[in-house]
């Protein structure tokens, strides 16, 4: 076992495992623990401890198939079916840099209280049985409420995905601040396509919009050719808010170009920014849906590429989906097995299927609750008293 990093905060001795995962054991039963055990031993094997994510702060929760936290039901982690041949895999939540225009609200959050991690194994063994159902072509696409590349098992994560018989096509997103030489030569082979989040060209209009000034345009521009160069695909997608980046959407495209992205796939993703309910609030007016599109036809026919996509577009289709466990308005006594991604959730557990909770009340209470969401087997119920 190899740490990232060791060092004292607070009452804790923390251990960093592959930049992403901390482990908080307090002093008091470190010094202890120590005389009998190495490090490892303590960090593998030893309680108390406390797993936080190291990129946020948050709580961190190890979901395994002996967690008894499914995979299906819920959008912060594991799987999601949205019927159609491609299947999100999330192996992780959580992010690097802190975007303005967060959807979900990721980096310095107001909303977030905890991030997820899956065990790889569990993960591919589940995402086999829902790629079954849905013939040949199935696309992975892995992606996460953050950054998925903070995910540290990555590597071995495509290399199993690649080997489900169903699997036809590997995509991911990512902000590109986490790959390199290294991680894109690994990956070679084994991933088809790279969404790649870059907003802006201009330096410090990038810094503003990701939030940080850790931010590299450079880096990320090198990271576009390097992916190329390796036989991965680049699609650039920009996230088009309005008063701040206006004048970058035409420059991205023009890189795009200049590099030769979108050789099987769309070169350009560019994305509308919308105001979610739990996601930043941008300042300013969004623009509406028909002056996007009308805007990005102008740009279309000046650069003659395509830019108002279609799922058509990246080969996604219609196929069979996970039958639905409950109905609107079920009402179910549940247990409360884990904190929830947002504060005032709690995750439940029933019919394989995860639950997320609206309720205040702490792990292992149960409680009376009916179901109000069940789109795309994403599963929210409300308590009587939430």
């Amino acid at each position: 076992m190899i740490f990232s990093d060791v060092y004292d905060e607070g009452h804790d001795r923390v251990f960093v495992l592959h930049d992403t995962v901390e482990v908080r054991v307090p002093h008091q039963f470190y010094a202890k623990l120590s005389k009998r055990y190495s490090d490892e031993e303590i960090v593998s094997m030893q309680e108390p401890k406390i797993l936080r994510n190291h990129y946020t702060g948050r709580e961190l929760v190890y979901v395994t198939r002996e967690s008894g936290i499914p995979l299906v039901g819920h959008t912060a982690f594991g799987l999601i079916d949205r019927g159609t041949n491609l299947i999100q895999v999330r192996p992780v939540s959580g992010c690097n840099l802190n975007c303005i225009f967060c959807s979900v609200d990721e980096g310095h959050s107001k909303t977030r209280k905890t991030d997820y991690i899956v065990d790889t194994d569990y993960l591919v063994e589940e995402f086999a049985k829902l790629a079954a159902l849905k013939g040949n072509d199935v696309e992975a696409h892995v992606d996460g409420q953050g950054e998925p590349f903070i995910y540290p098992y990555m590597i071995e994560l495509l290399q199993k995905l690649r080997k489900v018989p169903n699997v036809k096509t590997i995509s991911a997103q990512s902000n590109g601040m986490l790959l390199n030489e290294d991680n894109i030569t690994a990956m070679t082979g084994l991933i088809d396509r790279v969404n790649l989040s870059i907003s802006s060209l201009d330096e410090r209009t990038a810094w503003m919009l990701a939030g940080t000034k850790k931010y590299s345009v450079g880096h990320v521009k090198d990271v576009a050719v390097k992916l190329l160069e390796h036989g991965i695909d680049v699609l650039l997608a920009p996230v088009w808010v309005p008063g701040f980046n206006d004048a970058e959407i035409p420059k991205i495209i023009e890189f795009g170009l200049s590099i030769g992205a979108g050789r099987r796939y769309p070169a350009f993703g560019v994305q509308n920014y919308v105001r979610y309910q739990f996601g930043k609030k941008v300042k300013g007016k969004p623009m509406r849906f028909d002056q996007f599109f009308e805007k990005l036809a102008v740009l279309e026919q000046q650069y003659g590429v395509k830019l108002k996509l279609a799922p058509a577009d990246f080969g996604i289709h219609r196929a069979p989906a996970l039958k639905k466990a409950f109905k609107k308005g079920d009402r179910l006594k549940l247990d409360l097995v884990a904190p929830g991604r947002v504060h005032g959730e709690m995750l439940a557990v029933a019919r394989d299927r995860v639950i997320g909770v609206l309720t205040d009340r702490p792990v292992g209470s149960r409680v009376s609750a009916a179901i109000t969401r069940t789109t795309d087997n994403v599963y929210v119920a409300v308590t009587s008293t939430a």
